[in-house]
């Protein structure tokens, strides 16, 4: 028995084609596909090509999904194939019984049913009968072009039409029925017969990933309520696991178009017809946790577009909510807001694609815009306030699985809140109050300059880049360091490009490595394209003497907590101290002590004092023994090497 169809289409959304192909040929991103070498013909540079749902070789012409990879890689069979990725995947395959025949049988006579009923509707459209529906679609500025390509209909005003129309096709009622596109008119009563689900009404194809129709949207034309309506739940179609527009959004997404997410039929249709052909739209329901898995199918970063109101930003928060616990370093969210009281649909109508272009361009990231999201509307007047919306904001990045991820967040959202909290600067220029000692009003007289001398101006990114640079070279020099420092150095906020490419492959070197040496890490930077990089940080020029290779481990790891210090900033450093004092009084792991004594002292060389240890961190230390050591088993710093 050949399987269903739903079930095989199940089965390829839940198997990340990267992830299993990566088992076999080392894959590299390449924008939204990955590229590596062909495992089925020898050739040093690479054509092979996967994307999220098939793979190509442009050399040996390779082609499938994930299927045919265990077919072709591994001389699977069939069945052997299914069987495996079903259990990865957490599936059951569904087995060759007299239902599951039957089932199979009445999904294929659904789809057919549908698609009758589907060019019936479009018949009527350009009928007399459907000439209201013709000029309204005409009316909200549709061209014939993109009537036919959304498969636009109209259901027709004759009760029991569509099953006259169609029962010379042979489908009986009891059919139309299980399509979603008949209902009893009293289910407590079978002899008082069946009634149009649709009528009166234009009608909106629902379609697969795979172009297949599966359901029906239909709008009234006149006052009556509800607007829309969409098909019931039957065997093809499920309001949470669909999306109008999918299959259209799919290729535009293949061929690079971003992915948007919009509220309604009328704005899917209007965005595709402005040459924004990745707009898709929820099926009457808020986004469910199984549309963002399809969105994330099509593309790492969809969009979502929300109006400006009230309601806008209630949706905007419940689906940063819902996919919060659902995101990875490789696929978040956009979101974008509209103004004016516009939809997608009218602003495009009013200027085209380039009054909807800005809208998308100022798309924010989530990691930016959930701060507003979640302190919109709280107080922060009172200490006791702003501690429950810090507490709210550490809620809400715990929810994100991935640690690194999650730490990311925290550290983005508190970044936010302190500055939020922090007194604005004087502008330049203006004229400090005056300082009073003993009571007495005191100015300070300006220091003497030399005359024609100019003083340099102050570079505050190029004085970050260098902290970050030196913190970054001392643990190439010295790689034995990492595990110390593994969760401090991912709370860090490196300046973007070579800073963070290179704390990323370090910390994924760090995640398989066997051996913390300097030449096996710098095999790995060479393997991951980031030896130019790993030049650039340890290049002479300004380096500390704890970046030299003669360093001894104790003056690195110092230094590495001075550089640190200075980046994470005094608040940060604060937090990151009572974090590990919670954690040492919880657990008395060596290594939380361990930690809580390094951002002491930093803490201490950050507000100007010497590296000194109070006598606070000397009872720690003292309490602990000779025994406390690192992450891992490491020993302690002053005896690492």
């Amino acid at each position: 028995m050949a399987l269903p169809p739903q079930f095989l289409d199940e089965l390829r959304a839940r198997t990340p084609l990267h992830g299993l192909i990566g088992r076999k040929t080392r894959l590299a991103r390449n924008g939204r596909q990955w590229k590596g070498c062909c495992l089925f013909h020898n050739e040093k540079s690479p054509s092979f090509y996967v994307y999220d749902d098939h793979f190509h070789c442009f050399g040996c012409g390779a082609h499938g999904d994930a299927i045919t990879f265990l077919m072709r890689a591994e001389g699977a069979s069939f069945p052997e194939a299914v069987e495996r990725l079903a259990a990865e995947a957490g599936l059951e395959v569904p087995k060759p019984t007299p239902q599951a025949a039957a089932r199979e049988k009445r999904a294929r006579d659904l789809h057919g049913v549908l698609s009758l009923a589907e060019a019936a509707y479009r018949r009527r459209l350009f009928l007399p009968e459907g000439r209201a529906a013709l000029d309204y679609l005409r009316r909200r500025g549709l061209t014939d072009e993109t009537i036919a390509r959304f498969g636009l209909g109209w259901s027709g005003e004759g009760r029991g039409a569509l099953a006259a129309e169609l029962k010379p096709e042979g489908i009986e009622p009891a059919q139309l029925v299980a399509a979603g596109l008949m209902k009893p008119r009293d289910p407590d009563d079978p002899a008082a017969g069946l009634s149009d689900m649709f009528f009166g009404r234009v009608m909106f194809p629902i379609r697969d990933r795979r172009g297949r129709t599966i359901s029906f949207g239909g709008r009234t034309l006149g006052d009556g309520q509800p607007k829309y309506v969409n098909g019931p739940e039957t065997e093809l179609f499920s309001k949470r696991r669909g999306l109008y527009g999918l299959d259209l959004a799919r290729d535009a997404a293949f061929r690079g178009a971003p992915v948007l997410v919009v509220e309604g039929y009328m704005d899917v249709i209007a965005l595709h017809q402005a040459g924004f052909g990745g707009a898709v739209a929820p099926l009457g329901t808020a986004l469910t946790a199984e549309q963002l898995e399809l969105l994330w199918q099509l593309t790492p970063e969809p969009v979502l577009c929300f109006d400006g109101d009230g309601a806008g930003a209630r949706a905007a928060a419940r689906s940063a909510e819902l996919a919060l616990p659902l995101l990875s370093p490789e696929r978040s969210l956009k979101l974008a807001t509209l103004t004016g009281g516009e939809d997608p649909d009218t602003l495009v109508r009013k200027g085209g694609a380039a009054a909807f272009q800005p809208v998308l361009d100022a798309a924010r990231p989530l990691s930016v815009a959930l701060y507003e999201l979640v302190t919109a509307g709280k107080p922060r007047e009172t200490p006791e306030q702003r501690a429950a919306l810090r507490a709210r904001l550490e809620e809400v990045a715990r929810l994100i699985p991935d640690r690194m991820l999650a730490g990311e967040y925290r550290r983005a959202l508190l970044d936010r809140f302190f500055e939020a909290g922090r007194r604005p600067i004087p502008p330049a220029g203006a004229r400090r109050p005056p300082r009073r000692e003993g009571g007495a009003t005191w100015r300070r007289e300006p220091p003497m300059g030399v005359p024609g001398l100019q003083r340099p101006a102050i570079d505050p990114p190029g004085i970050r880049l260098e902290r970050a640079r030196n913190l970054l070279a001392i643990l190439l020099r010295h790689p034995l360091l990492l595990p110390e420092v593994e969760e401090s150095l991912m709370a860090l906020d490196l300046p973007e490009g070579d800073c963070q490419a290179l704390r990323a492959s370090l910390l994924g070197w760090l995640a398989g490595a066997e051996l913390l040496d300097s030449a096996a890490l710098a095999r790995h930077l060479a393997n991951d394209g980031m030896e130019n990089a790993a030049t650039w940080a340890t290049r002479a020029p300004g380096l500390c003497a704890a970046a030299q290779p003669a360093a001894q481990p104790k003056e690195a790891l110092d230094g590495w907590w001075h550089f640190f210090g200075l980046l994470r900033g005094e608040a940060e450093l604060v937090e990151d101290r009572a974090e590990a004092q919670r954690l040492l009084v919880e657990t008395n792991d060596p290594a939380a002590q361990q930690r809580l004594i390094r951002l002491s002292e930093a803490l201490a060389v950050l507000r100007g004092g010497e590296s000194e240890v109070t006598t606070e961190e000397a009872t720690i230390r003292a309490a602990a023994g000779p025994a406390s050591g690192g992450p891992s088993g490491a020993p302690r710093a002053d005896t690492i090497g």
